[in-house]
């Protein structure tokens, strides 16, 4: 069953005593783009994350937020600082050299450093990547379980509007089908009245009649375009019930669709055909757009 790029999931758990929150967003892109945000202290599991989730999606612009502690400083962290020193060194340093390009009076101070933004930061947690891992995991393979559902029943969804479109788009392939035969006989009467007309009673040359007729149908004839127009739905029915990542496929198959379309529409000297050709038209653009969400 085909998949929307787009959806939501979200998964929560505990890791050493804090509260571990995943989240993860996707929406529609041509390739698989993977962004993530992490806390400092899990920086070391980047590489792993990005793999886990390339290995479960194809297609989509993904957004994962993993967030330990989202409230803030648990009680047994709180109180526990340390000075950002070369942060501190270089604060001090351009106000010495501020003093001295504008010739200020005054001290720099203990009190003016310190309440310098950045210059007392939280303690980082020492911690065990490996054990830690093992339950960021577990949290981040239930957040794409929920983000993989959400995906599929969108995808039904557009699997639905996808059957009705094809629906309407193959009766009116069926009714270019069944009238293009008919085109070419009313183009034989109305060559042979208009030559009777012109012609006011003198014999008219009937095989010279005839390959006109046979020239106009040869020029005319659309039954290849048909027949790979009819392939390229079965194809698309197969995408549909298929697995995998086929948006893709499925958008080069459309553009297939609409070059059958526009050749039918440029061999046809019908209005009744030209009428279905924008009606199949318009239609294979419907389909065309819907397609832009599927993984």
């Amino acid at each position: 069953m085909i998949r929307s790029m787009t959806g939501y999931g979200r998964a929560e758990s505990v890791l050493k005593g804090e509260k571990l929150v995943i989240e993860i967003r996707s929406v529609n892109h041509r390739s698989l783009d993977i962004n993530l945000r992490l806390p400092g202290i899990l920086l070391p599991l980047e590489a792993e994350i990005k793999k886990k989730i390339s290995e479960r999606f194809f297609r989509g612009r993904v957004d994962v937020s993993v967030k330990l502690n989202p409230e803030g400083l648990s009680l047994e962290d709180e109180g526990k600082f340390d000075l950002n020193l070369p942060l501190i060194r270089n604060y001090h340093s351009l106000l010495t050299r501020m003093k001295q390009e504008l010739d200020l009076k005054g001290e720099i101070t203990l009190d003016m450093i310190a309440g310098l933004r950045g210059a007392i930061v939280p303690s980082e947690v020492e911690l065990d990547m490996e054990a830690a891992w093992e339950e960021i995991e577990k949290t981040l393979d239930n957040s794409i379980d929920a983000l993989i559902e959400m995906r599929e029943k969108e995808g039904e969804v557009i699997y639905r509007d996808f059957l009705s479109r094809l629906d309407i788009i193959k009766d009116c392939l069926n009714s270019v089908k069944s009238r293009a035969p008919q085109v070419v006989l009313e183009y034989e009467k109305r060559l042979s009245e208009r030559v009777k007309e012109l012609t006011e009673g003198i014999e008219i040359d009937e095989s010279r009649l005839c390959q006109e007729v046979a020239i106009m149908a040869e020029k005319s004839d659309i039954t290849e375009e048909i027949v790979r127009f009819e392939s390229h739905i079965g194809q698309f029915h197969d995408m549909l019930e298929g697995s995998g990542a086929v948006g893709r496929k499925m958008d080069f198959l459309l553009q297939e669709m609409h070059r059958e379309v526009n050749t039918i529409g440029s061999k046809s000297y019908d209005t009744e055909i030209s009428s279905r050709v924008i009606e199949l038209k318009n239609e294979l653009s419907r389909v065309r757009e819907q397609a832009q969400n599927v993984e």
